[in-house]
């Protein structure tokens, strides 16, 4: 199983094409949406590519395939407006050998996680990283809209591999998961 993680979306449009594009040449098979759909918040300037309509369109055209979390800025009323279903908290993804845990990273993160031998992906701090701590890995794919270093990024995890790229098709980071 090979799966997409973006986080952060914030009702920008901008870089969801090249999501689409890269999902399919990737050959993944779900596209995992770690929260921040819509709203972009009080602390950030309108910019150009905002547009909730064209968000909400390009998640629904993904939602056979779609595993999407809510963030902090996402309302009741952003969860009934989708025509999919949209987790509170925390999930469990389950791989093969191992077991994924998703969340927006509000709650849960690396200073707030007590489970040995974990997998946890998180996005809310709009920053990528691959981490190891002990015994678990953390995992965050940056924000495909509102990066805090530059360029948009995203995650994508296979049984071996989790690589963070940016919309430039650049490997940030790689590293085999043992």
């Amino acid at each position: 199983m090979k799966l997409m993680f973006i986080s952060d979306i914030h009702g920008i449009k901008t870089n969801l094409d090249k999501v689409k594009e890269k999902y399919n040449e990737l050959g993944c098979d779900k596209l995992v949406v770690l929260g921040d759909l819509y709203y972009i918040g009080p602390r950030n300037k309108m910019i150009d590519g905002y547009d909730i309509e064209a968000v909400k369109n390009f998640l629904e055209s993904m939602k056979d395939n779609l595993i999407c979390m809510r963030g902090n800025c996402d309302s009741e009323v952003d969860i009934s407006v989708s025509n999919f279903p949209i987790t509170e908290k925390l999930s469990l993804i389950m791989m093969e050998n191992r077991d994924i845990y998703i969340t927006h990273g509000h709650i849960y993160n690396e200073t707030n996680w007590n489970k040995e031998n974990s997998i946890l992906i998180y996005g809310h701090f709009h920053i990528p990283f691959i981490k190891k701590i002990e015994t678990n890995y953390y995992m965050n794919p940056g924000s495909i809209s509102l990066p805090r270093e530059n360029i948009a990024t995203y995650l994508v995890l296979d049984e071996k591999y989790a690589t963070i790229y940016d919309v430039e098709d650049n490997i940030i980071m790689e590293e085999e998961i043992k």
